[in-house]
């Protein structure tokens, strides 16, 4: 356990010191704020009873943001290593392929998190700034925020697998794009077919439509279950390709 702290520390640190860090920083921050801007002024225009934290992390640009950050969170987990020489030294040193695989995950899932938990300042101005208290629901944000999270941390995943199959943070970061973006649009298949069971397919799997259920408050245990075990399923085949060149001649 202390060599996953270990490593998880380093890579923690060694991103934030990077200029890629500061960049998606203040990209996020900016976006985000501009999103919460616009949803302030949607309140001056008239009443409305739908949560601020539904509206906020419904908007477009959340979730091209969501579709962005993982890949460049993740990109230089294994490609970079493998790039300049040192992961074949890092995965024959006493370190397993399953805890190097969770430390880097771990890693990118805290910036993730870290990210997301400043924008909970925006709703504390809200607060301080509107007296309407509807409009803040705890379980709303509670769930929104939290499937938030479900979703960082099955794409974060998947970035991960992406970084591994490649020597270049550039082609990291565009395959785990690519892969997101088409589980992504995958939940809006319903929208083109009339097949009943790829519309129920596209509904299960829709990120999008379940934030909008999970950011009302509405908690439904099977979007869960299902982030929770591809998350697991995409870490198991990161580690199986990593295991990989043992088998290698």
């Amino acid at each position: 356990m202390s060599q996953f702290f270990v490593l998880w520390r380093r890579e923690l640190f060694s991103f934030l010191v990077t200029p890629v860090a500061v960049i998606i920083s203040v990209l996020f921050l900016a976006i985000t704020g501009l999103v919460f801007w616009f949803m302030l002024s949607l309140q001056t225009q008239g009443p409305t009873q739908v949560p601020l934290v539904a509206l906020m992390l419904g908007s477009p640009f959340v979730w091209i943001l969501q579709l962005i950050l993982p890949p460049v969170l993740t990109m230089r987990c294994f490609a970079e290593e493998r790039r300049i020489g040192t992961l074949e030294t890092l995965l024959t040193s006493p370190l397993s392929e399953t805890t190097v695989v969770l430390a880097k995950y771990a890693a990118a899932l805290t910036l993730y998190i870290l990210l997301w938990s400043v924008t909970l300042l925006y709703l504390r101005t809200f607060a301080l700034l509107n007296a309407e208290p509807t409009l803040l629901d705890p379980g709303a944000i509670a769930g929104g925020y939290g499937f938030i999270v479900l979703v960082g941390m099955l794409y974060i995943a998947i970035g991960v697998f992406a970084s591994s199959i490649t020597t270049h943070q550039m082609v990291a970061a565009i395959t785990g794009f690519t892969l997101l973006a088409l589980l992504f649009f995958a939940g809006f298949a319903d929208l083109m077919v009339q097949d009943i069971r790829i519309q129920h397919i596209a509904t299960f799997v829709s990120s999008h439509e379940h934030l909008h259920d999970f950011a009302r408050g509405m908690i439904d245990t099977r979007p869960i279950v299902f982030h929770l075990s591809m998350t697991l399923f995409v870490l198991f085949a990161t580690i199986k390709h990593l295991e990989s060149r043992h088998w290698k001649v």
